[in-house]
């Protein structure tokens, strides 16, 4: 079995109409938001294999906030395919890695890794929590899938359930829609 988790950035700040999207910083909800989660996701107890990231500065920020929040320093391996990228490209992503790995934390951005969900667990009306994510997918949201494969290469559509699903706003309902 194999054992994904998709960590999509936190907030980002849309207030410097020059900046290149690829440069752009969290705002201050993201920033909370981040500790937030670093700190969920070390409680949550995976141990992660390898983490590959977006380069992006909001995906860079992002896991500097979790990580001094949750007191935790993790080996990133930086992926520039991850930016933006489609579903196929995360997966082809996956399928490219060490066999011998259990776990890959991705993070990364919408709509790639909302899609991955999509495309990896199957719409089959048993998932509540890939329910949730077709309502939404926000900034900062984890989310953990098993897939019973015993190589990455075998990742297919479909193969694959989700497991656990948190979103900021079940941590602090302050980081809700609702919230500026």
């Amino acid at each position: 079995m194999k054992t994904i988790g998709l960590f999509r950035h936190a907030k980002s700040d849309w207030h410097d109409a020059r900046a290149r999207d690829f440069d752009r910083p969290l705002n201050q909800r993201g920033r909370i938001g981040a500790a937030l989660m670093g700190v969920h996701i070390r409680e949550e107890g995976t141990r992660w294999d390898r983490v590959i990231a977006s380069p992006a500065a909001r995906v860079t920020e992002t896991i500097e906030c979790a990580a001094q929040a949750a007191h935790s320093r993790i080996p990133i391996n930086w992926d520039r395919r991850i930016y933006l990228a489609s579903s196929a490209t995360l997966l082809d992503l996956l399928r490219e890695q060490d066999g011998e790995l259990r776990s890959i934390l991705m993070i990364g951005h919408n709509p790639g890794l909302e899609d991955l969900i999509f495309d990896l667990v199957p719409d089959d009306g048993s998932s509540p929590l890939r329910e949730t994510v077709e309502a939404k997918f926000p900034t900062a949201t984890f989310a953990i899938l098993e897939a019973d494969v015993e190589r990455w290469r075998d990742l297919e559509d479909g193969t694959a359930r989700i497991v656990h699903l948190t979103r900021p706003r079940d941590l602090d309902p302050r980081l809700g829609p609702q919230s500026a």
